[in-house]
């Protein structure tokens, strides 16, 4: 599955591939607001979104682009590796 990850922490982006990798989903990272963010994610089937550690900005555009194009959306106001392991088991 195509996983999309808005937010997180800048150190921590190897450990969220690594863990995306173990559960067999292919990820893309968003940190930040980025031009061209909102054509990236519909090509993906899921959003882990983490809460805490997003601009407004880079939130409702992917919450606005995931409900519109019907993806599953998990959210966590924790940005841990741990939490995204279970946003993952989550999907």
């Amino acid at each position: 599955m195509k996983v999309s990850l808005v937010g997180g922490l800048d150190r921590l982006e190897p450990h969220y591939r690594n863990e995306a990798k173990k559960a067999g989903h292919e990820l893309r990272v968003f940190l930040q607001y980025e031009s061209g963010m909102e054509s990236k994610l519909r090509s993906t089937e899921a959003l882990v979104l983490f809460t805490s550690m997003v601009s407004h900005s880079a939130r409702n555009l992917a919450l606005q682009t995931a409900k519109s194009g019907g993806m599953t959306i998990v959210q966590s106001h924790s940005s841990g590796v741990a939490a995204f392991r279970e946003c993952l088991a989550g999907l």
